[in-house]
């Protein structure tokens, strides 16, 4: 065992302790693996592949039939100034006659966040947050947040915990007890 001091300078001493013999331990030597080893294990591999034994799949290329559409094609653009941001469609509950202006993209603005945007435009903006069975259209919105909503003057966009959200329509649930007469 070797003991060493090191000194900075600053009369600070630092000591470290080598125990080479303790810590060294055998290392275990090997051959090195040769081509024909490779090659052998590269042929059983082959025959093991098992995207071979898959299937093709039959009918029309999903990635073709189900493209997703452009992000301007699914969202609403809402603008002021120099600003703008994107929100799902449908988000937009309600949009007053004097902001109808601010629903579209004018040319040279930045487009931010939806936080940004909408901390910068609180004045004018207002959020209603809706759970997701209201988003999903399977629970209506409450009638105090719907006058409420009727009532107001600034633009509304649905959140949900804090982010836009499409709010589809209200589905109409099918009573199948009802029976139905055909003349």
């Amino acid at each position: 065992m070797k003991l060493y001091s090191f000194s900075n300078g600053l009369g600070v001493s630092f000591f470290l302790i080598l125990a080479s013999n303790v810590l060294a331990a055998p290392v275990a030597m090997q051959e090195a693996v040769t081509h024909e080893q490779l090659v052998l294990v590269r042929s059983k591999s082959d025959h093991l592949d098992p995207m071979k034994l898959l299937a093709e799949t039959q009918g029309a290329d999903p990635s073709v039939v189900n493209r997703p559409k452009s992000l301007l094609d699914q969202s609403d653009i809402i603008s002021f100034g120099n600003f703008a941001t994107l929100v799902p469609k449908r988000a937009i509950l309600q949009i007053p006659k004097n902001l109808a202006g601010r629903i579209q993209i004018k040319p040279g603005v930045t487009i931010q966040s939806w936080s940004d945007f909408f901390a910068a435009n609180r004045g004018w903006i207002t959020t209603v947050e809706v759970s997701r069975t209201q988003a999903e259209g399977n629970a209506p919105i409450a009638e105090e947040t719907a006058t409420r909503i009727s009532k107001s003057s600034n633009l509304i966009v649905a959140t949900y915990l804090g982010g836009p959200i499409s709010v589809l329509p209200i589905k109409v649930a099918v009573d199948k007890n009802s029976k139905i007469s055909k003349p």
